[in-house]
């Protein structure tokens, strides 16, 4: 749900938390990006960064320039002040995956979990369009919901140490892909040549809140006309 108002907690000494709503939700998530694009295009003195994430950003700041509730007035001012329309369009991203086998470890016991086929389980991924709600846990990391009842899954029992980047996993309702190798407890369904962060590229990350991806198969031997 949406708040009316919404509910500032502090974060130590240098920190105010904006929850603007309860739950994971796509109206509550484009509120955060309405206050987080907001404070981009008008920052407020003495902040140093901010954090969206589902249903929160967090604002970091210098408590030598400013103070917490001199940063909860301003942004309650801007909350009543957002104009929706300002905000650039997301943009929409087809994303290719190779499912199955040494690509996606997890797919079988997905598809047993739920007693259906592989192939049924790649259907249900890429017949639908995920709405990117923040990125986190490393740079580049999208998660993305909602996925279809016939498919939400739960996270493995024993995380892996090492998950391959371009990974695409899944855990409970989510979806996600890892931007570079890393432990991980997801369930793998397959693999994505594309290349989610790049320091040396800018953006670095293909990616950005409230963008829409879907997801298509390809086969291996697809896999060199994606050579990055």
């Amino acid at each position: 749900m949406l708040f009316k108002n919404p509910v500032y907690r502090k974060m130590g000494d240098c920190s105010l938390l904006v929850e603007v709503g309860d739950e994971i939700d796509i109206d509550v998530n484009q509120k955060v990006r309405e206050l987080f694009a907001g404070l981009k295009t008008d920052p407020l003195v003495g902040v140093l960064d901010t954090v969206p994430g589902y249903r929160s950003l967090l604002i970091i700041f210098d408590p030598l320039e400013t103070t917490l509730r001199q940063i909860q007035e301003e942004v309650q001012h801007l909350l009543r002040t957002l104009d929706p329309s300002q905000l650039p369009e997301p943009k929409t991203m087809e994303v290719p995956v190779v499912y199955g086998g040494e690509y996606g470890p997890d797919l079988k016991w997905v598809a047993d979990y739920h007693g259906i086929t592989p192939e049924e389980v790649i259907r249900f991924h890429t017949g639908h369009t995920y709405h990117v709600y923040m990125i986190g846990f490393m740079p580049g990391y999208p998660y993305m919901g909602e996925l279809p009842e016939e498919i939400v899954t739960p996270r493995r029992e024993t995380p892996r140490t090492v998950v391959p980047r371009g990974s695409v996993g899944l855990a409970q309702k989510q979806i996600g892909i890892y931007s570079t190798q890393s432990p991980g407890g997801w369930q793998i369904i397959g693999w994505t040549p594309l290349i989610l962060f790049d320091s040396a590229r800018w953006p670095p990350g293909l990616l950005e809140m409230g963008d829409q991806v879907k997801f298509y198969a390809i086969k291996e031997e697809e896999l060199v006309n994606w050579q990055q």
